[in-house]
């Protein structure tokens, strides 16, 4: 049995210009120890997914469907129940660690805080393990700094306290949402590293959600393409990077700058991203693809597999788009 499993995911908001479908019938599982990509353009969804899983949605969002961590069904949780499996079994890491740190409390307040409230330590005791996880995610001199405030610590430092914090109580499956957002490619590359060797010792699951696709090749099994809220193709990561099956997914890697190629000119996915308030009845993707075909317009695809543990969202032989 999967650690997580998704079944049929919609997320929909109420706004006063009508609904905003943000994720629409997403489908997909995350094993044991295994790190999963969620990749896309802003907007596509990803963070979305993540906040329903957690039932962190805005007031006005709404998500139905199934989402089962370890048997459990989140989805019909109460705000209690949720709040203790968010704790102590799935942890997260929010794309800005200065907003998501409270400015005006003490890193120390902050981390004793989760430890005294879910696993019932006392303050010294919390303000220990604290340190003790501070040191794990590389924070030099974590004894002392531990009393610091947030605006004290740098960028990359504010994420790798968020990422202890996340820790804390050991959670089973890691979300870590924008994780190098803001933060340059050295700090990125040691985040990255950071994230693999947690996964490593700890044997966390870890849902990665990023529009940055540079980051994924190395650090995730699959990768789970979205766009307009929906699945456009998941697979292994190797096979994704080395034959994508979906024009979006195409369309993503060209994007992505190389050394190797000779273009002086930065590739772009032509026209805009669909208006979420107004899907089109077929593929979200079909006004900005190069291969669209009539089908195309007025009939969604289907999520098929196909070959080694792949599946695909497009109407054309895969023969065409690879």
């Amino acid at each position: 049995m999967p650690l997580l499993d998704i079944e049929n995911l919609n997320v929909t908001f109420k706004t006063g210009d009508g609904d905003v479908n943000a994720v629409n019938g997403v489908s997909f599982t995350v094993d044991k120890g295994e790190s999963l990509a969620i990749v896309g353009e802003s907007g596509s969804g990803k963070s979305q997914t993540a906040f329903a899983m957690m039932g962190l949605l805005a007031r006005n969002g709404r998500a139905t469907g199934t989402v089962r961590f370890d048997g459990t069904d989140l989805l019909s949780l109460s705000p209690r129940a949720l709040n203790k499996v968010r704790s102590r079994e799935v942890g997260m890491i929010f794309q800005d660690p200065m907003t998501s740190l409270n400015p005006y409390l003490k890193v120390s307040d902050q981390m004793a805080e989760v430890l005294q409230l879910h696993e019932g330590l006392s303050k010294k005791a919390a303000i220990n393990e604290a340190v003790k996880m501070l040191d794990a995610v590389r924070i030099p001199d974590a004894r002392a700094r531990v009393t610091m405030y947030p605006h004290e610590f740098s960028g990359g430092m504010r994420q790798r306290i968020m990422i202890a914090m996340a820790l804390l109580c050991r959670p089973r499956l890691l979300i870590a949402d924008e994780p190098t957002t803001a933060l340059d490619v050295t700090v990125q590359a040691q985040i990255m590293a950071l994230l693999a060797e947690i996964r490593r010792e700890f044997g966390t699951a870890i849902i990665l959600i990023t529009h940055d696709l540079g980051i994924v090749a190395d650090a995730c099994d699959r990768t789970l393409v979205m766009y307009g809220g929906q699945i456009m193709e998941e697979g292994a990561t190797t096979d994704v990077f080395a034959s994508p099956s979906h024009p979006y997914t195409h369309g993503l890697l060209a994007a992505v700058p190389r050394l190797d190629r000779d273009d002086d000119t930065l590739q772009t996915i032509a026209g805009e991203p669909p208006d979420m308030s107004h899907l089109p009845e077929g593929c979200p993707f079909t006004p900005r693809c190069p291969i669209a075909r009539p089908e195309c317009m007025g009939t969604k695809p289907g999520l098929v597999g196909f070959g080694d543990d792949r599946r695909r969202s497009c109407h054309a032989p895969v023969e065409e788009v690879v």
